[in-house]
């Protein structure tokens, strides 16, 4: 496996180049900062895009959802395409034309498999809810095997794919500088607010450090 990947018809940047990061640390990096995703299928000639959550381990990434979609089970074996997105500010510049975003984003290409192992399902449950949340699954009602048949989980190797990211400030025409036009970046960052707990807690359940802790973003081998 090699440290960056290949860039193929699907994978390259058709302009804005210098934006474009095939490497493995940079893809990786935002895969693990944002679980929000999107997986692209085709049914029937009909082109279909599912929100989900994904979590990678080393070089693949997972998604899960009801065994009974019709569209995990249509991804399964097919070819998809995934892609996250995270928008760190708008760009206003001194025209329309090049208002823009500061933004990170993964597009990955592949063929979905399914994890057909139940034992090995489970423990890609268990590291997708420990990712987020650790230590938590531990404390969790164990898994029914009804809930382990009504759940699927889908995976693809990251072989090709590729990351564009902008950062800085507005690139205007160079006479429009000279405008009376303010223009600048408004940073957007997503937060993580105060937990809320469900009215039907028992007296007495104490927050647990992974709930009181929680962060955005992890770092994944």
């Amino acid at each position: 496996m090699t440290d960056t990947l290949a860039i193929t018809e699907k994978s390259r940047l058709r302009r804005m180049h210098e934006r474009g990061h095939f490497d493995r640390p940079t893809i990786n990096t935002i895969l693990d900062a944002q679980p929000m995703c999107g997986v692209g299928y085709v049914i029937e000639g009909t082109p279909f895009v599912t929100p989900t959550l994904q979590w990678r381990e080393g070089n693949h990434v997972y998604w899960h959802g009801s065994s009974a979609s019709r569209a995990l089970r249509q991804s399964r074996n097919a070819d998809v395409c995934l892609s996250v997105s995270i928008l760190d500010g708008f760009v206003l510049a001194r025209s329309g034309m090049h208002h823009s975003v500061n933004s990170r984003s993964v597009t990955l290409f592949g063929t979905a498999f399914k994890v057909e192992d139940p034992d090995e399902k489970l423990q890609k449950l268990t590291h997708f809810v420990d990712g987020l949340f650790p230590g938590r699954y531990g404390s969790l009602r164990p898994d029914h095997a009804q809930d382990l048949k009504a759940t699927m989980v889908l995976c693809m190797e990251i072989s090709e794919g590729s990351a564009k990211v902008r950062t800085g400030a507005p690139s205007d025409e160079e006479e429009d500088y000279a405008l009376p036009i303010w223009a600048g970046v408004i940073p957007v960052k997503t937060t993580v607010g105060e937990p809320i707990p469900d009215p039907r807690n028992l007296d007495g359940v104490a927050i647990p450090e992974h709930v009181r802790t929680f962060r955005y973003g992890s770092t994944r081998s």
